[in-house]
């Protein structure tokens, strides 16, 4: 399915004018389209502004990443560390 089928699609089942739906499209492409490293510091980033410790931030990492489309590998708690402090 094209982008413009799916464009097509949404508009069709949501009532969304064309406009719309291909920025809803264009949004959801973008975010699956994020390398592992760019989710996960972007997640810890957002979580930590809602007031999450960091314990919670990365098991909850853990557990999205295991629900993507495009499965991650496992990361340990380390691991996601490294990626968001280096």
């Amino acid at each position: 399915m094209s982008d413009e089928d799916l464009v097509r699609r949404i508009a069709q089942t949501t009532g969304l004018p064309e406009g719309q739906a291909r920025r809803v499209v264009a949004d959801v492409v973008a975010h699956f389209s994020l390398t592992l490293e760019q989710y996960v510091r972007g997640r810890h980033h957002e979580l930590q502004l809602y007031g999450a410790r960091n314990e919670a931030i990365f098991d909850r990492i853990a557990t999205e990443l295991r629900h993507r489309p495009v499965r991650a590998p496992e990361l340990s708690t380390r691991q996601l560390r490294r990626i968001v402090y280096g």
